[in-house]
């Protein structure tokens, strides 16, 4: 059984098109903080990432946020980075996510761009070669991964993913159910089959 005490999200400093993105990351948020667990997530006020801060302010929970220096001003002010109850500056983009890493039980991936990618990406990484056990949640809202689970179907045909069994990331649409689904996984609880989690066996 693994303790979750604190959950990172990733996600776009963007809030994309439409509300659904932004609706999905308060939603999301509110959900880590009804559960009693901490937001561990980029630092920004701005898109999808202070949608997800915002809710789970507004309903109580505590937040860390990690920022590098040099976005400080791009992704955040200093009036929305005082309002976090911690928050740690890194000197660059390989501190902050080595923070993150340490900083949380489970990983949530939202909607977001090309630094979205590469940070659940890593953690996938660091999975498949046995570094850590936490869980992974693709929160698939609107289908937006499900070009990802093709990418990964796609790979392992050609060849390329040989220990897909150290990482089985979930690929969960409704946003409702990627923290009961991220505690039952970590009691050891959790099934595949159960509510809209589903694990991408295809690794």
């Amino acid at each position: 059984m693994n303790l979750i005490r604190s959950i990172c999200v990733y996600c776009g400093s963007s809030p994309g098109q439409g509300d659904i993105y932004m609706e999905a990351g308060y939603q999301l948020g509110r959900s880590i903080a009804g559960a009693g667990l901490r937001l561990v997530y980029g630092g920004g006020n701005k898109g999808i990432m202070g949608a997800v801060a915002k809710g789970t302010m507004d309903a109580g929970g505590p937040v860390t946020g990690i920022i590098p220096r040099f976005l400080m001003n791009r992704e955040a002010t200093e009036t929305a980075l005082t309002q976090l109850d911690e928050t740690i500056v890194t000197e660059n983009m390989h501190q902050r996510k080595h923070a993150m890493f340490e900083k949380s039980d489970a990983f949530v991936a939202l909607p977001g761009g090309i630094g979205t990618l590469e940070e659940v990406i890593e953690i996938m990484t660091w999975a498949q070669l046995g570094r850590h056990k936490k869980p992974i949640v693709f929160g698939n809202v609107n289908g937006f991964w499900n070009p990802m689970m093709t990418l990964l179907d796609h790979m392992r045909g050609e060849g390329f993913v040989h220990t897909g069994h150290l990482v089985q990331p979930l690929m969960i649409d409704d946003v409702a159910a990627i923290v009961p689904a991220i505690l039952a996984e970590a009691a050891g609880s959790g099934s595949p089959s159960e509510g809209d989690a589903r694990v991408i066996d295809r690794l």
